[in-house]
């Protein structure tokens, strides 16, 4: 993984700032898929690709993963202990460059956050924890939801065509990964629900859709996704046999 480098005396981008070698960018993606496609729950794949997008990516100082579902609230990972405080607070006033990227699907970016005029309740704080702009990239997670991934940097001037490249790359390739594994997911959970209805149906002899909508009544009741209460049925069947 590419660490960022050390700035040099005068305080400009030093040569080892520029993006990796065509090489290099074939080994991160490597890299990131296969730490994406062995974590245990998608949770931990996004936590991971907020690491891995921070080291890879010179200037990062954090990264920001979002993702808005329908109908719930967003879903937001982050690494770097910079500017803490800015993904709560984007969401609480729905305002900021991750979210316009989320919303409209593009690029978003701001190269100097201090003259910049879209996100005046955002850029005050970010200044504040040293972080003078953004790059936000679109990520759309196949059949799941849309977000975006956003990097903070420590400096104002955006990211180096070659970098900005690079981010896109680890972005786009994470799509790809992210829609496998909520794929994995709903299989997952759809054999689970098919194996506890199975039960309900044995329990109680009725038919498939009446069944269907015990299980839901009772994760409803209880206050638990449907996956949860299939999990606890099938495991209490498989003990009483």
């Amino acid at each position: 993984m590419l660490r960022r480098p050390a700035r040099t005396r005068s305080g400009a981008r030093s040569a080892a700032l520029s993006g990796p070698h065509a090489v290099e960018l074939a080994g991160l993606l490597h890299e990131l898929s296969m730490l994406l496609l062995g974590a245990e729950s998608f949770a931990a794949a996004l936590e991971r690709l907020a690491a891995f997008t921070a080291g890879a990516v010179p200037g990062t100082v954090r990264c920001s993963v979002t993702l808005i579902g329908e109908g719930g609230p967003p879903t937001c990972t982050a690494h770097g202990s910079c500017g803490e405080r800015l993904d709560t607070l984007a969401y609480e006033l729905s305002t900021g460059p991750g979210l316009d990227a989320a919303r409209t699907r593009s690029l978003t970016t701001s190269e100097d956050l201090s003259t910049d005029e879209r996100w005046p309740q955002f850029a005050a704080p970010a200044l504040e924890a040293g972080i003078h702009g953004v790059v936000a990239i679109p990520l759309d997670v196949p059949r799941a939801e849309v977000g975006a991934v956003s990097l903070y940097l420590d400096r104002p001037g955006g990211l180096a065509p070659d970098l900005l490249i690079t981010a896109m790359a680890v972005v786009n390739q994470a799509e790809v990964l992210l829609g496998e594994l909520r794929r994995r997911d709903q299989t997952s959970t759809d054999a689970t629900v098919d194996r506890a209805v199975g039960v309900i149906i044995a329990q109680r002899g009725c038919g498939v859709r009446e069944a269907y909508d015990v299980l839901g009544e009772t994760a409803q009741r209880l206050g638990l996704d449907r996956r949860t209460v299939a999990d606890r049925l099938v495991a209490a069947a498989a003990r009483n046999a």
